[in-house]
């Protein structure tokens, strides 16, 4: 696929609809500054180029009852190819699994959990991520409150 030119126009498109991804073409255009049709095609060129992965709606977690924010430092026992691709799937298959980061220092991973409550976690806790192969030490932190959540990359 040829290079793909992200210029101040393409920036601007991008920036609206990591705010709101349901903007007609219009809407967008004139926010933007440009014609729909022009617009338009911008738009499915960042598509198929990849800066677009996909639209997704922003839920709010605690109507949905998921109140338990975690940070899990993961440290595995053994660095050997399938202890580390069995790890990694199984937290791309786990819902609780919001976010997972390969890490240096002194954790292999930093995990992002979000459960109901402490007894969710709990039963996450010892029903499945201790219970993984590999695993040797995990620490967990616990948010207390949320100070700032953004989705939107800084453009």
């Amino acid at each position: 696929m040829e290079k793909f030119n992200l210029d101040a126009a393409s920036i601007r498109i991008l920036r609206e609809l990591q705010q709101d991804a349901r903007l007609s073409v219009n809407e967008l255009a004139e926010r933007v500054g440009m014609s729909a049709s022009p617009c338009w095609r911008r738009q499915k060129e960042l598509e198929e180029h990849g800066f677009i992965r996909r639209y997704a709606a922003l839920l709010d977690r605690r109507k949905l009852d998921l109140g338990l924010v975690c940070m899990l430092h993961v440290s595995l026992t053994r660095h050997e190819a399938g202890v580390v691709e069995a790890f990694e799937a199984q937290m791309k298959a786990c819902r609780e699994v919001m976010e997972c980061y390969e890490m240096t220092g002194t954790s292999d991973y930093i995990v992002k959990v979000m459960v109901a409550n402490m007894d969710a976690y709990h039963d996450l806790l010892h029903n499945v991520l201790l219970k993984l192969p590999g695993v040797s030490q995990l620490n967990t932190s616990v948010a207390l409150r949320e100070v700032k959540y953004e989705t939107a990359l800084p453009l």
